[in-house]
C-alpha cells in the first residue's frame, strides 16, 4: 500500500525559488511544517553560468549540495512529482505515494527543450556546439573562445519564453571582449540570430545594447530561430520569414527552447500556456485558493529570471500564510525582474523592469544609471549578487525586496 503523508506546506522544486520561499515562510512562523519535493542533490546558481561561460567564474563556484541549502527544519522528500489531486489536496511521487497539503506552492522551474532543434542533443559539447544553459558546458564556451581565432561565431535565441532573455547576449558580447582584448576579433564573423523581432523587450535599454552590436560588428538577424544543426558538418539552420537558411560556423552557442515541464503542463494546474495557472499579482492559483505559484513555472507574464524570483518568493510567502490563516492575500507582486547584460568584462547595463516594461531601478540614477554600462554595476553582477543569493535570498534575508501589504485584509 502507498505511504501517506501530510504537511501544513509541501513545496514542489527546491530550486531557488522553493528555497527562497520556504526561508522566508520560517523567517515569520519558525516550526512551520514544510516539505520540499526535490529530486536533485545538487543546486545551482544559474546567473553564474553566464560568467563562467565568459571565463570569469570557475563553474564549482555556482554548485553546492541541496542538503547545504535546504532550510533546517524543512522536510526533503528526493523525488519526482508523479501528478496532482488539487481538489484532494494532495500530490502523488513517482513511487506512487503521495503527500497531503493544507497549502502548496509550485517552482518546479522551466524545462530546455533541446530536442526541438533537429540533432542537437548529439553534438552539444563537441563539434564547436556549447550553450550555458548548462552547467557542464558552460566550461566549453569559454574553451571554444579562446580557441577561436576566426570563421563564424554564432548566438542564438529562441522564442519566448526562456529564462533570462538576455544570457543570448552576454554569451556573445563577453565573447567578442575577449576577442577583442585579443586582437582576432576583426577576422571573427559574429551573427546573432534571435526568434523575436526586437533586440531587446525594454526599450530603454536598446540604444546601449545597440552601440556594442555596432562596436563588435555583429550581424544582427530578427525573425531567424535555429531549427537545426549539424555537428560534425559545422552547419546550422535557421527559419525565417523568407525560408530557411544555413549558415556554417566555427563556434556557435545555443538558446534551447524553453517550455513547462511536462507534469506541470498535463496537470490541473496548468494555464493554456502549460505553466501554473496564477493570478500576476498575488501569485494564487486562478482556481485553486490553496495553491501558489512562482519563478519559470508560473504563468506570469514577467521576466523569468533569479532576481524576478527574489522579489516573489517574499511575497508568496506572506500570502501563502495569509490564506492558510483563513484570508486573502495581502501583497502584490509588479513584475520586477532584472538583467545585467554583461556588454563587456568590466561594464554591465543593469536592466531593471516590471510589467508593462516599466523601468524599476533598485538604486538611484546617479548611482546606477542602469540603461548605460557601468562598472559599479558590473561589480555587483559579480561580487555582490552570488553572495547575496547563498547568504541572503535563500536563507530568507528580504534585503530590499521586503513586501509591502498593498491589500486590504
Amino acid at each position: 500500500m502507498a505511504q501517506r503523508q501530510a504537511h501544513d506546506i509541501v513545496i514542489v522544486g527546491g530550486g531557488s525559488a522553493g528555497i527562497a520561499t520556504a526561508s522566508s515562510l520560517l523567517k515569520r512562523r519558525p516550526g512551520l511544517d514544510i516539505a520540499i519535493i526535490e529530486p536533485s542533490d545538487k543546486h545551482f546558481y544559474q546567473p553564474g553560468w553566464t560568467m563562467v561561460g565568459g571565463g570569469v567564474f570557475d563553474a564549482p563556484v555556482t554548485c553546492r549540495p541541496t542538503a547545504k541549502v535546504m532550510p533546517k527544519g524543512v522536510r526533503w522528500i528526493r523525488q519526482r512529482v508523479d501528478t496532482f489531486q488539487p481538489e484532494n489536496r494532495t500530490v502523488t511521487l513517482e513511487d506512487g505515494s503521495t503527500v497531503a497539503y493544507r497549502l502548496l506552492i509550485v517552482a518546479p522551474g522551466i524545462r530546455l527543450a533541446w530536442e526541438k532543434i533537429a540533432g542537437l542533443e548529439e553534438t552539444l559539447g563537441r563539434n564547436g556546439v556549447t550553450s550555458n544553459y548548462r552547467y557542464d558546458l558552460a566550461p566549453y564556451t569559454w574553451e571554444l573562445v579562446r580557441r577561436t581565432k576566426s570563421g563564424r561565431a554564432i548566438f542564438t535565441q529562441p522564442p519566448m519564453p526562456i529564462k533570462c532573455a538576455g544570457a543570448p547576449q552576454k554569451a556573445m558580447y563577453l565573447s567578442c571582449d575577449a576577442w577583442r582584448e585579443a586582437g582576432c576579433l576583426r577576422d571573427v564573423k559574429v551573427e546573432f540570430h534571435n526568434a523575436g523581432g526586437v533586440l531587446f523587450g525594454v526599450e530603454a535599454y536598446v540604444p546601449a545594447l545597440m552601440e556594442y552590436v555596432e562596436k563588435y560588428a555583429i550581424d544582427l538577424n530578427l525573425g531567424s530561430n535555429l531549427v537545426a544543426v549539424d555537428g560534425p558538418g559545422r552547419t546550422a539552420t535557421f527559419q525565417t520569414a523568407s525560408g530557411e537558411i544555413t549558415r556554417d560556423f566555427e563556434m556557435l552557442h545555443v538558446v534551447p527552447p524553453q517550455v513547462a515541464p511536462q507534469f506541470i503542463a498535463d496537470s490541473p494546474l496548468a494555464a493554456e500556456s502549460g505553466f501554473v495557472d496564477v493570478d500576476q499579482a498575488t501569485l494564487q492559483h486562478n482556481r485553486y485558493p490553496d495553491i501558489f505559484g512562482l519563478g519559470d513555472a508560473g504563468s506570469m507574464p514577467n521576466a523569468k529570471t533569479a532576481a524576478a524570483v527574489r522579489k516573489q518568493a517574499p511575497i508568496v510567502a506572506v500570502n501563502a500564510l495569509a490564506v492558510l490563516d483563513g484570508k486573502d492575500p495581502v501583497s502584490d507582486y509588479d513584475g520586477y525582474g532584472s538583467c545585467p547584460l554583461t556588454v563587456e568584462r568590466g561594464k554591465i547595463v543593469l536592466a531593471e523592469f516590471g510589467y508593462g516594461g516599466k523601468l524599476l531601478p533598485t538604486f538611484p540614477i546617479w548611482l546606477i544609471n542602469g540603461t548605460r554600462p557601468r562598472t559599479l554595476s558590473w561589480l555587483l553582477k559579480s561580487e555582490i549578487l552570488p553572495w547575496v543569493y547563498w547568504n541572503g535570498m535563500l536563507k530568507g534575508h528580504e534585503w530590499l525586496v521586503k513586501p509591502r501589504e498593498t491589500r486590504t485584509l
